[in-house]
């Protein structure tokens, strides 16, 4: 009898996971030692909070994890090719030809693992709930940003919105303290890989969401930080169930239609 297909697919993807410069490019960032332990060189404690997730959602969901480590000053996987900011301005005096290089060296492959994890469960009629993990720095250009969690989507896609209202929700009621925001503090349609996703997938089988949270807990570790990993871990799995219910009704009633 073959294996019965899963009724989503949780993909979680950690695009600014580290800060390492690949060898051929350690001249171009030597005296750079400060700007890449920044928040413009990686987004510090996404990868731990992405991989706390895969672990503890892996029993009950089936869960993919991609991630990079290479510092986004060489070139950010969370933007489009064709975007200006792509490159860092310590990239950008580069000649074509390099900066090429780099694109078909270390943008695509993490495009293509992420397009086609997306795509094989899609093709066959399941639901993907990707999930990009990064964290934001809490004071941008002099603004200090007082949220703690900004769960970005597309509002005009159903499924994105009614998922970052229920995670929101119980992410509110486990911790009433916590400033959670919604498209904040970066729009959910700005140019970044869900968006490009978005493109060639269908609203209904694929949900593109990103998971912002403030650096402040990672930076200052300890118990908050725990705490909060937990609680995202807790509430995601909560809201997911919503999501995994309905579609196995969906297909339920498919099945009866089809009987009958």
């Amino acid at each position: 009898m073959p294996a019965r297909s899963p009724e989503m697919v949780l993909l979680l993807t950690c695009e600014h996971g580290g800060n390492r410069v690949p060898p051929a490019y350690r001249s171009l960032f030597q005296g750079k030692r400060k700007l890449l332990q920044s928040h413009r060189g990686w987004d510090p404690g996404a990868l731990v909070l992405a991989r706390m997730l895969e672990r503890r959602l892996r029993d009950g969901f089936s869960v993919a994890l991609i991630a990079a480590t290479t510092t986004r000053l060489l070139i950010d996987l969370n933007r489009s090719a064709t975007n200006p900011h792509a490159f860092s301005d310590v990239v950008e005096p580069l000649p074509w030809s390099e900066r090429s290089r780099i694109l078909w060296h270390h943008y695509l492959p993490h495009l293509a693992a992420v397009v086609s994890a997306v795509a094989e469960p899609v093709l066959q009629g399941t639901t993907v709930v990707h999930v990009g993990v990064h964290t934001f720095a809490p004071v941008r250009n002099g603004e200090r940003r007082t949220m703690d969690v900004g769960l970005l989507y597309d509002p005009p896609r159903p499924p994105e919105r009614a998922l970052c209202d229920t995670w929101k929700r119980r992410l509110e009621a486990a911790s009433p303290d916590l400033v959670v925001r919604r498209n904040a503090p970066y729009r959910g349609t700005s140019d970044g890989l869900t968006t490009i996703l978005r493109q060639r997938f269908p609203a209904e089988l694929y949900l593109g969401i990103e998971l912002e949270v403030n650096q402040r807990f990672p930076r200052r570790a300890g118990p908050p930080w725990t705490r909060l990993q937990g609680l995202l871990a807790t509430t995601l799995r909560d809201a997911l169930g919503g999501i995994s219910g309905t579609n196995g009704e969906q297909k339920s009633a498919r099945t009866r239609r089809a009987e009958s």
